[in-house]
């Protein structure tokens, strides 16, 4: 370690800059294929075992190495989020870094959720499988979330009026009169 690393923090350094590269290099080959990409045949060439595995074992550290590497990742994301949308695979966002930021979060939290998410769907995202069918209990869903939305198009719509009010910081008062009163954080 000492020879080749110079210390543990170094070989930690190592490691996380070959994990952080494979995933940086097969999103980024995902998002250039653009629609043509195979998603069954990637679940069938991944070998995400062991780099998942090392990522659910370090994610829940509270250190400056951890937040390099998800900075790095989040930075990873935006960047083939955006080679995506060129591809037309992924569409435009208002807002692409927080959208890197929540999906980012969001699939590392499930790599420290993974003994969860086995129990209750019966899927280790640490386990290495040569049978991608095992992942589709969990691929199914989050492919559910993230290519129709969980939300009608008529709520979507309200929403996006809603969301664009935020980020203005105009928040709008309520419409109905007769709706139980929102919680606004004060005492009434």
């Amino acid at each position: 370690v000492i020879n080749n690393f110079g210390s543990m923090a170094g070989l930690r350094a190592a490691c996380d800059d070959h994990v952080a590269a494979v995933i940086r290099a097969e999103k980024m080959k995902a998002m250039s294929t653009g629609i043509s990409f195979d998603v069954v045949g990637a679940l069938r060439d991944a070998e995400a075992g062991p780099l998942a595995a090392y990522l659910a074992a370090v994610l829940a550290e509270d250190s400056p190495a951890v937040a390099h590497l998800i900075d790095e990742m989040v930075d990873d994301a935006q960047a083939y989020l955006e080679s995506g949308v060129a591809s037309g695979m992924i569409r435009p966002s208002a807002d692409p870094r927080g959208r890197a930021v929540v999906m980012t979060l969001s699939s590392l939290g499930s790599l420290v959720m993974h003994r969860h998410l086995a129990r209750l769907l019966g899927v280790d995202l640490t386990a290495q499988s040569s049978d991608p069918s095992s992942l589709a209990p969990y691929v199914a869903p989050t492919y559910e979330l993230y290519a129709g939305g969980l939300f009608t198009d008529e709520f979507s719509q309200r929403a996006d009026i809603a969301i664009d009010e935020l980020r203005a910081g105009q928040p709008r008062p309520p419409q109905d009169k007769d709706r139980r009163p929102r919680w606004t954080g004060r005492k009434q």
